[in-house]
């Protein structure tokens, strides 16, 4: 089968191309990039106006199965990954069992072979069950394939834990993904702890409470030389922090959330339990600070932290309701409004947060859009324009802060290995 993709703006941070050209599919593989390329193709699909980019991966995505299968499915879960233009996703290690053994692992592997729309890279956990007391045995998981290991969704208190993890990892040259909450400062609190918790009378979450971890395991893989990527960072200390961390020479990367970009702590203040999220909406200072650590690549990736949930369980007062939103379809939104259109990013840097740098950390991916490469390709139309229904959700979640609003840059093709998933906004 051969595909050709026509006339599109081809954006590549791997490769450091911008400029518009065709590229060929021939089976699995990227056949030839160029200009006015003369083939006669099964498929041709018109890409002019819009981008062409390699395949994006999303770094930290919740499929909840095994266990969770309420919220969300491995093959629903991908689905939406699809429909947002991600090919590839990092899924994390909080399911029930815990992904902490390479049983769970392989049944993650399996489900995803027969069932999944795109590419999933299981984490594995920590700690065994993800309670923070006891290593899991890294080499027997690593051998069956995770990519990282991340106790996300629990920090990991103990500091001596954690530097063991971080020696145990550099064994495998694979980075602990750090969840990074003192829950002796953030216990029972809901969300940012500031002007917005005080007049709404919710139990705050104190910044420190995420940037007093961020500071100790810094020293600690400062301490071991251990790989450490820092997930949902929030906060302005926490970016400051990194960014002298990185100077120093420490192995270091970071995520944020498009929503942590998007918005801020003062959407609480209708009780509406989709902005709800931990680590919490934080104060506009802090957004902006995570705005210049993506422009300094303090922040090295933009992930989406795709936490369904059922509507039973988010339809209920607020201190009940769980954390968390989904994420995949509207993430690509978000990055253009929030950071393309406003010039805080080039597009070129922008798609770097998700494609070549989550690849780089997690060692999933040397290239991007290389003639002989694996067909992994995204394309996104920057004006397409539309309202956020619940009707365009293919998550089994529909716990998003951003239903009814206007969004623009939506993906419109997706292709994994080849094979056309999603095209002009429908999953095929």
């Amino acid at each position: 089968m051969k595909l050709m993709i026509k006339n599109g703006r081809v954006v590549d941070p791997f490769e450091k191309l911008d400029e518009k050209l065709d590229v060929l599919v021939e089976n699995n593989l990227i056949k030839k990039i160029g200009k006015n390329i003369n083939t006669k193709a099964d498929q041709e699909y018109n890409a002019s106006g819009k981008i062409v980019c390699p395949g994006l991966v999303d770094m930290h995505t919740h499929l909840r199965e095994p266990g969770f299968e309420s919220k969300e499915k491995i093959s629903t879960g991908t689905k939406s990954a699809a429909l947002g233009g991600f090919t590839s996703v990092i899924c994390m290690a909080n399911t029930d069992p815990v992904i902490d053994n390479q049983a769970t692992v392989k049944l993650v592997h399996y489900i995803a072979e027969n069932e999944g729309v795109v590419k999933v890279f299981p984490v594995a956990a920590i700690t065994k069950q993800s309670l923070g007391e006891e290593l899991t045995e890294f080499g027997d998981l690593y051998r069956v394939g995770v990519v990282g290991f991340s106790d996300d969704g629990h920090p990991v208190m103990n500091a001596e834990i954690m530097r063991r993890a971080l020696e145990y990892a550099l064994m495998f040259d694979v980075p602990i993904m750090d969840h990074c909450e003192d829950l002796d400062l953030s216990s029972q609190g809901m969300v940012n702890e500031g002007y917005y918790s005080t007049v709404r009378g919710l139990k705050g979450i104190p910044t420190i409470s995420e940037s007093i971890i961020v500071g100790r395991d810094l020293l600690l893989a400062k301490y071991t030389g251990g790989k450490i990527h820092l997930q949902h960072v929030t906060t302005k200390e926490s970016v400051n922090q990194i960014r002298v961390a990185k100077k120093e020479g420490v192995n270091v990367t970071a995520e944020v959330t498009p929503h942590h970009i998007s918005l801020t702590d003062k959407e609480i203040i209708n009780y509406d339990t989709n902005y709800k999220i931990n680590p919490p909406l934080r104060s506009e200072e802090d957004r902006k600070a995570l705005l210049k650590g993506l422009k300094d690549n303090t922040i090295d990736v933009i992930a989406t932290d795709h936490a369904p949930h059922t509507v039973f369980e988010k339809d209920q007062e607020f201190n009940h309701a769980p954390f968390g939103i989904i994420g995949l379809e509207t993430a690509i939104p978000l990055i253009f409004m929030n950071l393309v259109e406003k010039k805080a990013l080039g597009i070129s840097q922008a798609l770097e947060k998700v494609t070549k740098n989550p690849c780089r950390i997690m060692k999933i991916r040397k290239n991007g859009l290389r003639e002989g490469e694996v067909a992994d390709i995204t394309v996104i139309d920057p004006e397409l324009q539309l309202v956020y229904t619940k009707k365009m959700i293919v998550s089994k979640g529909m716990n998003s802060p951003f239903i009814g609003k206007k969004l623009k840059g939506f993906p419109t093709l997706t292709v994994v290995n080849g094979k056309i998933v999603m095209k002009d906004r429908r999953l095929l």
